[in-house]
């Protein structure tokens, strides 16, 4: 056993876990962040993409004590209280999600996706962007929608800011 000390969301948290605990069971089974799912155990899906250090990661291929003393996000941390992020809202505007397994991994993709590329994507890049997101719902479509849509927000609350 080994005690793990990382910032999620914010928060400074520890918790006792065992060293070949995965980021994502740390997330969710100690620290009740279900908002992070476990979609394959094989880093294929990408259900459990968190960021780390600002960057997306899946967290199911990274064991809890790397992550010590990093900072991590997770959907639960990006809306600004009561207001959502723009990839959030953009996900709800544009329809994309419908059983919303893959929708927290997708939308913690995409925002790396916006960020990376600074803001500047076309259809067929977001499509190339999401290749290690899985969606067995929705076909993709409006999920790119909302992604350029959010891109197009993201830069107008960056802006404000």
């Amino acid at each position: 056993m080994s005690t793990v000390k990382l910032t999620v969301n914010g928060k400074a948290v520890s918790a006792e876990v065992e060293d070949r605990t995965l980021l994502v069971h740390l997330l969710r089974d100690n620290l009740n962040l279900t908002g992070t799912h476990v979609g394959c155990d094989t880093s294929q899906c990408g259900a459990c993409v968190v960021h780390i250090d600002g960057r997306a990661v899946k967290s199911c291929t990274v064991l809890a004590g790397q992550a010590a003393g990093s900072n991590v996000t997770t959907i639960e941390g990006i809306a600004k209280g009561d207001e959502l992020h723009p990839m959030q809202a953009a996900f709800r505007d544009n329809h994309g999600l419908q059983c919303g397994y893959c929708t927290p991994g997708m939308i913690m993709s995409a925002i790396d996706i916006v960020h990376r590329h600074s803001g500047k994507l076309d259809e067929a890049t977001v499509r190339h962007e999401l290749e290690g997101n899985i969606c067995r719902c929705t076909g993709y479509h409006n999920i790119v929608k909302a992604v350029l849509d959010a891109a197009g927000r993201m830069k107008v609350a960056q802006a404000a800011e």
